[in-house]
This record gives structure tokens, sequence and C-alpha cells, in this order.
């Protein structure tokens, strides 16, 4: 089990790269694989995350050459072009690899298995097998969890409302819905991220996205629709993934925190349904910069800088929640050097991901002394409140030993981050890229 030690009390200056996006790269992948044709993929992450959706892959037939570790050419073989597996299909961690290529089985015409860690067996996958039957798909839980069995396809177009915002379920259904009879919609109660909407609309398919309001009017408890046609997508010369913003945001909030401070980030992506913690962040008063847009493949991209600020609390909650989910461990960290009480609610989904992340953030950062409290849903928190260096634990979840980290830059006396190595999951070299920045971390 490997550790951080981490040091406080220096500035953090420079331009360092920023690891692509680990939604686009898993993607990227899985629509590089459905295409016809050859298609080439710049700045992949090579997370243990994306790189357990290529094992899967190529397990499933398909040809990947690494031309180095960010650059992959994929050997797509069309929507019928998957070899059956010769065992269960290991997802590791990683529940986008097991979400997604679900909904890409579910049409295939043979018998597949997914599973996956410990972790992964433990989150919910109901809410992906239980639409996927409705589609007729021959598929099947273990309790509502993985492992996922999948025997044959036979899709037929559904109309479908998510019960919580879920760019996970809503990718997998309309990855399926590209084998169905008919057209497939998701009604979404709020806008997630919408990556697979955007790459699916690159590589030629028909995908109609239409907001509540345009429809004759607002529906209860739907923000948008989201349609897709059967197409069998068409391989892109180049897909080039942006930086992860959600690992961005780890750089950029430490840079707001930490007195003297000021980093600058190339090409990382600013998709509007992934930003919200750089929209929060300017809400508490944080100096970012967006300079240099520009767009790949339908997805924005741009170069940031920010400098050291005061903050304010603010309130996060409602729809904002699925644009910044990820970010929410570290965003009440950030509200605890913030003046005033923060309150973040409607993220009850925090508690199904890698680990109850809620309980876990509170538990540890309490540790450090902050003034932290969990709710159902979310936490609130009394700031601005010194934080003293602790032995804290990751819990094995990446973003939460990410948090932990910049929080030993700002507290008092040495912090010691346990069982960091999950860090490599979203953010391999992270401990690296602090240092480069002037931080004392070993």
């Amino acid at each position: 089990m490997s550790h951080l030690t981490i040091r406080p009390g220096r500035s953090l200056r420079g331009q360092p790269a920023v690891p692509g996006d680990k939604s686009i790269s898993h993607r990227a992948l899985l629509l590089g694989a459905l295409a016809s044709g050859t298609s080439r993929i710049s700045g992949f992450l090579p997370s243990e995350d994306c790189r357990a959706t290529l094992h899967c892959l190529r397990a499933l037939g398909i040809g990947i050459e690494e031309t180095n570790a960010t650059t992959l050419l994929v050997q797509g073989r069309g929507l019928w072009g998957f070899s059956a597996p010769a065992e269960p299909l290991n997802c590791g961690g990683s529940g986008t690899t097991m979400r997604l290529l679900s909904g890409i089985l579910a049409g295939q015409s043979m018998t597949a298995v997914l599973s996956g860690n410990t972790q992964l067996s433990r989150r919910p996958m109901a809410r992906i097998v239980d639409p996927l039957r409705l589609m007729g798909a021959k598929a099947a839980d273990t309790e509502g969890h993985a492992p996922l069995i999948f025997e044959g396809g036979g899709l037929r177009g559904l109309d479908y409302t998510l019960p919580m915002a879920s760019a996970q379920v809503k990718s997998a259904l309309l990855l399926a819905g590209l084998y169905a009879t008919g057209s497939t919609t998701v009604r979404e109660p709020a806008p997630s991220r919408d990556h697979t909407e955007r790459m699916l609309r690159a590589m030629g398919c028909q995908v109609q996205v239409v907001a509540a309001a345009d429809d004759g009017g607002p529906q209860e408890g739907v923000a948008n629709s989201i349609t897709v046609l059967p197409c069998q997508p068409s391989s892109l010369p180049e897909i080039v993934v942006p930086g992860d913003v959600s690992s961005a945001a780890f750089l950029l909030s430490a840079a707001v925190l930490l007195a003297g401070s000021d980093i600058s980030l190339v090409g990382v992506g600013v998709n509007p349904t992934r930003s919200g913690a750089l929209d929060v962040l300017r809400a508490m008063g944080a100096r970012i910069r967006m300079d240099h847009r520009r767009e790949n493949g339908g997805e924005p991209a741009a170069d940031l800088s920010v400098q050291a600020a005061g903050l304010r609390a603010t309130e996060i909650g409602g729809d904002l929640i699925p644009r910044l989910i990820d970010e929410l461990p570290l965003l009440a960290l950030v509200a605890t050097q913030a003046q005033g009480v923060t309150l973040i609610r409607d993220a009850a989904e925090l508690r199904v991901t890698e680990t109850d992340r809620i309980d876990g953030t509170v538990a540890e950062l309490r540790k450090m002394g902050a003034e932290i409290d969990a709710r159902p849903d979310g936490f609130v928190i009394r700031g601005p409140t010194p934080l003293a260096g602790a032995t804290v634990h990751s819990h094995g979840d990446h973003r939460l030993a990410m948090t932990l980290a910049v929080a030993g830059l700002l507290a008092s006396g040495e912090t010691r981050v346990l069982d960091a190595d999950c860090i490599s999951d979203s953010f391999p070299g992270f401990a690296p890229t602090l240092r480069q920045l002037g931080a004392e971390v070993r």
C-alpha cells in the first residue's frame, strides 16, 4: 500500500500538463471500436480505469495499437464485428467501462459476462440492466450488482425517463439504441455530461437533443430528451482528447487556496455539462481566466489560468450537481477555507460511487480539523478553518486521495495520505505534477 507525504507552505507556479479526459477516453475507445475503419486517439488517459476498457475491447477481438502511452490506433469492426469473449470481461474498478459496455453487449448476438473488483461489485447496476431489459435485452444482474450476464441481441427502441441524471445510464441506452429497431429516447431530469451525444454526432449518427421547454412546454421532472436512431458510426481520422477538467480542478483549487500561486493549464476540456466546478469556484471568488477556446470532434477546450484569491461560502445543489458530481469532495475542502457556511445538497449519488464519498470526506477532513458535517445528500461546511497535518486514508478512492493531498498543501505540519496508489485510476503522475509546480510531495 503506497502513501503520499505532503508538506505545506509553498505557492504553486507553472504550466503543468493535464492528463486526458477520462470520460472522453473511455468513449473514444468504445466508439472507435464500433466504427467502421481506423480511428486515431491522441491525448488518451492511460489510467487504470481507461485501460480496463482497452483490455475488455481487446478481449472482444478489437485490434488496438499503442503508439505510445497516450496515442492509440483502434481498428473498428463495426456494430457486429465483436468476437465472443473466452472468459468474463474484467472491468476492474471502472463503472464507466461496465455500464457503457453493457449498452453495446446488449445488442450483440453472443453471450458475455461483465465482472469487476470488490468496489465495483458493490455499485448499483440494476439501473442499467432494467431499462436494457425493457429494450428486449437478455440481461441479468446479480442481486442488482455485478457480475452482469448478456445473452444475445434483438433490441427495440425505447422512450425512457431516467429516475436520476446519469451520464453512464444515458450513454448505455444510447449505445444500445444504435442496435435497436426504431428510435431510442432518453429523458433526463437534469443535464448530465453529453460526451456520447457529441461523439456520436461527429461520427455521422442522428442524435437530437431537445430541451423540455422547447418541446411543447416544460415537462415535470424532465430537462432534456435525447433521441438516437439506429446507426453505423463512421470512423474519425483523429479523436483529440482534451485535458480532464476534473483533474484540472485539483490543481486550480490548490492554486486558488495557496497564497502567491499562479498556474496555467493548456487545452482543458470546458464542456458546459462538465465545468460546473469552474462556475462554483468563480462564484466563491476565484479568478479563473479562460483563453484560446477551440473545438475538436464537438468537444470544446480552452486554456485556463488562475491565481490565489480569498473565497466566500456558497450553496451547491439542484441541476448543478450532475455538472460537478466528481468534484464535490474537493469543493467541500475548498469550502473549509471560504468565509461563511457552505451547503452542498442533492448529491446522494456520492454514497454509491467508488466509496461512500460523503462519509469518507467528512471522516478524513475532520481528522485535519475541518468543521464539516454529513447530510444524507451532501455536506455542511463552516469556514474558514485552519487545517492541521494528519495521517488520513483514501478509502481506495482516487478523488478523495487527491482531495486530501490538496488539503495537506494547506495544513500546518506534515500530512500522510495512505493508500494513495488509487490516484492512478484518473491522474497518473499527480504527485510529480505537484512537485513540478513547487509543492513538497513525496
